[in-house]
């Protein structure tokens, strides 16, 4: 008499069963850094609303005081922006009276950007803002440093190796 032996198989793993698991969203630095963009933004929003900044125009404007006059392109790459979506902003900021336009005399092509009078003026603020932000940071002192160094290292790696794929 034989005896048949049965075999009984385990099902397949989801991925040999060509199912792709996909990546975990709480596992992925692009969304860290997403949501951490997202909520200093949001931490910005009530200490610029009351002198009449966007957080974009904001970062301009520290641009700006740090070197001004600047051209359109200097200041797009400092903020690291393209020229197409930092020409409206800069155009809002002239209306909002905080920062004026004109050509470079020794270029016309270039336009130099820089801040009026009103401009000027909110640079004498920003040290309330600060104050009242880093209320808000959940890190201590040290650790925002260290932060702020490793992210300015990602930053100029990304923007090479995005520099490389034009």
């Amino acid at each position: 008499m034989t005896t048949k032996t049965e075999t009984i198989t385990k099902p397949a793993p989801a991925q040999d069963a060509g199912v792709i698991e996909a990546p975990r969203l709480d596992q992925q630095l692009c969304f860290a850094l997403y949501s951490a963009s997202g909520l200093m933004t949001k931490l910005y929003r009530p200490l610029l609303d009351p002198l009449g900044l966007t957080y974009p125009q904001y970062l301009a404007m520290l641009a700006l005081w740090q070197h001004s006059p600047s051209t359109i392109g200097e200041l797009g790459a400092a903020l690291g922006l393209d020229s197409a979506t930092l020409t409206p902003l800069i155009k809002r900021m002239e209306a909002g009276g905080l920062v004026t336009r004109r050509r470079d005399a020794a270029d016309e092509r270039r336009v130099l950007v820089e801040p009026t009078a009103k401009g000027e003026a909110l640079r004498a603020k920003m040290k309330d803002v600060q104050e009242g932000l880093s209320c808000g940071m959940p890190l201590e002192r040290a650790e925002l440093k260290a932060l702020h160094g490793t992210l300015t290292r990602l930053v100029a790696g990304l923007r090479e190796t995005t520099a490389n794929q034009d």
